[in-house]
């Protein structure tokens, strides 16, 4: 592959000039202060980032406390990591990840992810596990790119990896407070320290709560307020340290209740992607009850064997989760007779919740490395994996008094999968560096639904309803990477990924005259991925830069097809899709205190089936040209949720003072408009948006006692940043700005 065939060459040209010229003045500080060199575990082994033939952010434990100061959720990081965006249509408890456009829009509780979130080396499949809190992280890492080989479960798209902070033999730990806007509390902590000879444990705990900000204006309603939230999380570690052997346990939980996404119907204008005129952010008028809940736990064991020239790893893992999710998904049915407040006309009353009575997983993975100095390294092992899950959905009656129940059915799934595997590195000069691996992975899915009480609009009683898959597949990459010179780094890779078959039940909403009740199935889709690229440390290690190039293409893409008319949920395989752009990552003292950190990614994709129809919504202007039974035609579309340009950009200035330090920090993340939707309308595209974060703070006692201040969104953008695909313009929206003071210690 020709790299400069992916994007055009004027704009390679330009990201690396804009690269250089903010590096330039690096140039001409006078004993600048230098980077640390970042070591990562994207090859399953400590590494300098710059070493890895793979498209890499590392974000430090400094710019996750900078992100997260507002009490917000790992959606924190959408676009503030290059082709990284989050989004959720379950608020907190749900987040869907997109990696260079891949990603997953669909709302089930058992949609499957071609982003895969490992939390310190277990992989979290049910997407309810994916939304675990940060706290006490060493580091998070985002792996771009088809990462089958080593990490194996759905990695088509890449990996977010988070490391806790593990313990160590020495006393001490931290504490944060933060207070702010909507009565918010933020406070997290953590201690450890040795227990004996060879034991060390750390205790780590959060706890967030806000109070609710949007005022319900409709009088008599279940719900007065929404947008609150309490949630706390707590994870203890125990390390046991012995001549040749290590035992990392761990135990974590979360709990969190608070109210589920608010969806507003009729918010956006016709005919364009605006909010109505006089819409106000901080009311609705909904007559549907709202909450959210969910539990989750696990616990994982982390051996390591040292043997003479070999180590073998085991990592057993355990997570179960349990929700129940409800909302007003109409927007505000009742609320028609408000002619103040209310949301407009809505065709159909619809209040439903999801419901996750019993989850279970477990994997286990051995894994064996070479530990010599020779030329030539490997890795080899084998992993298990299964999840047992039972699903509730309910519809209820908003129309009635007391909300009563109208629609009940039950899904439940079985997966079994293993692999084998393997990956090997050659030295093969003192420059050039050789690496590949194979993945061989077999799964298994049985699952059954059935309805239980019909609702008014969807299948009627009957099931259950069976599905059997059985996929099996080899995944493999090969890179090269060449050393210009101690600093400067060449690579290229490429490589194959998998997702296994998925399956989708949601039989309340489906057409009562579907095959098989309304179930459908998603075949495996498999991509191929090039990428080449430059790693450097430059101007004696006061500058770091990451640059690449990469192209992909995916052969039966999974996607979902959601909302028109009927409100149907329907699994589809796009013939091909298509993705190419660039990836840079820059970091440079400008000054010896002014540290200044730019991410950009260009992200090009397109679906390519001339076929493909998908039923739009009946109350938007679809842009896309209908078929014969009126059906949007999507060859050529770009993939829902998936953002060309991604910029993000954070300065910190430190001025010594009175012993201690002054700083400002402040960091902004832009992505440009995206689709909700396979098919292109004008209501349903989001703006693009800019995001900026702001704490100016004074560190004393060499920066072990902290006093900030901090705002989030501090420019209170308003964006529609997702929508139902009802018969009416329902939308969700940003969080609001948000403002407080933070306190911390270490000890």
């Amino acid at each position: 592959m020709n790299p400069s065939h992916v994007i055009p060459a004027r704009r390679c040209r330009l990201a690396t000039a804009v690269a250089l010229l903010l590096a330039v003045p690096v140039l001409h500080a006078q004993e600048a202060s230098t980077l640390d060199a970042v070591q990562v575990t994207a090859q399953r082994k400590v590494e300098n980032i710059q070493d890895v033939p793979v498209s890499i952010t590392s974000v430090d434990a400094e710019k996750l406390e900078l992100y997260g100061s507002g009490g917000a959720d790992i959606r924190f990081l959408s676009a503030r990591v290059p082709s990284l965006n989050i989004e959720s249509s379950y608020g907190r408890a749900f987040p869907r990840f997109y990696i260079r456009g891949l990603g997953n829009t669909d709302f089930d509780l058992n949609a499957s992810q071609p982003v895969s979130l490992v939390y310190d080396e277990v992989v979290q499949e049910s997407p309810l596990l994916k939304g675990f809190p940060l706290f006490d992280l060493e580091r998070v890492e985002v792996l771009r790119g088809p990462q089958g080989t080593l990490f194996g479960r759905n990695t088509p798209a890449g990996v977010v990896k988070f490391e806790s902070v593990r313990p160590s033999r020495e006393f001490g730990g931290y504490a944060k407070l933060g207070l702010g806007s909507d009565e918010m509390v933020n406070f997290e902590g953590a201690v450890g320290g040795a227990l004996g000879q060879r034991w060390s444990a750390r205790l780590s705990a959060l706890y967030q709560r806000r109070d609710d900000w949007v005022d319900n204006t409709l009088d008599g309603a279940p719900n007065e307020g929404f947008e609150g939230y309490d949630e706390s999380a707590v994870r203890v570690q125990f390390l046991y340290e012995g001549d040749a052997f290590e035992a990392l346990l761990n135990l974590h939980r979360r709990d969190l209740n608070g109210t589920a996404r608010l969806f507003r119907a009729n918010i956006i204008q016709p005919g364009t992607n605006d909010l109505v005129p006089g819409f106000d952010r901080e009311k609705v008028s909904l007559d549907g009850v709202n909450f959210s809940d969910l539990e989750t736990w696990g616990a994982n064991a982390r051996l390591r064997w040292d043997f003479d020239g070999l180590v073998l790893h085991s990592i057993s893992g355990y997570e179960t989760a349990e929700s129940l999710n409800r909302g007003d998904i109409d927007g505000g049915y009742g609320a028609v007779f408000l002619p103040d407040s209310g949301p407009g006309v809505i065709p159909f009353a619809s209040e439903s919740a999801d419901g996750l009575p019993d989850h279970e997983q477990l994997t286990q993975e051995f894994r064996l490395e070479s530990d010599n100095d020779g030329p030539f390294n490997w890795q080899a092992g084998l992993f298990w994996f299964r999840e047992d899950i039972t699903i509730h959905g309910f519809n209820y009656d908003s129309l009635a008094p007391g909300n009563p129940q109208a629609g009940f059915a039950v899904q439940q799934q079985e997966n079994t999968a293993w692999a084998v595997f393997a990956s090997g590195e050659y030295d093969a000069t003192d420059r050039l560096k050789l690496r590949g691996g194979l993945r061989y992975t077999r799964d298994k899915k049985d699952f059954a639904a059935q309805v239980v009480e019909g609702a008014p609009f969807g299948a009627p009683v009957g099931g259950p309803y069976r599905v059997h898959t059985d996929a099996n597949d080899v995944s493999w990459d090969a890179s090269v990477v060449y050393a210009v010179d101690e600093d400067v780094n060449l690579y290229a890779r490429v490589a194959k990924g998998f997702r296994a078959p998925s399956i989708q039940g949601r039989l309340l909403f489906a057409d009562p005259g579907a095959p098989n009740g309304g179930v459908t199935t998603a075949d495996s889709e498999e991509v191929i991925s090039w990428e080449a690229g430059i790693k450097a440390d430059l101007w004696d290690r006061r500058a770091r830069l990451g640059f690449n190039l990469f192209r992909y293409t995916v052969d039966d893409q999974q996607i979902i097809a959601v909302g028109g008319g009927s409100n149907i949920a329907t699994l589809l395989n796009a013939d091909r899709t298509v993705g190419q752009g660039f990836e840079l990552d820059l970091e440079a003292y400008l000054a010896d205190q002014l540290l200044v950190t730019l991410g950009s990614s260009y992200n090009d994709t397109e679906i390519r089936d001339d076929t493909l129809a998908v039923a739009p919504c009946a109350a938007c202007t679809v842009t896309d040209p209908l078929d014969a039974s009126g059906r949007a035609l999507i060859d050529g579309n770009p993939l829902p949720q998936a953002p060309e340009w991604v910029h993000n950009l954070s300065a910190r200035y430190g001025v010594p003072l009175a012993g201690g330090e002054l700083y400002f920090l402040t960091d902004w993340a832009y992505r440009s408009e995206v689709n909700f939707f396979l098919y292109e309308s004008r209501e349903f595209r989001g703006k693009s948006s800019l995001e900026g974060g702001l704490r100016i703070g004074y560190l004393w006692n060499q920066g072990d006692q902290e006093v900030a201040l901090f705002g989030r969104n501090i420019t209170d953008q308003e964006r529609i940043v997702g929508a139902i695909d009802f018969n009416n313009l329902t939308g969700f929206l940003n969080e609001p700005r948000t403002w407080g003071v933070e306190f911390r210690t270490r000890f």
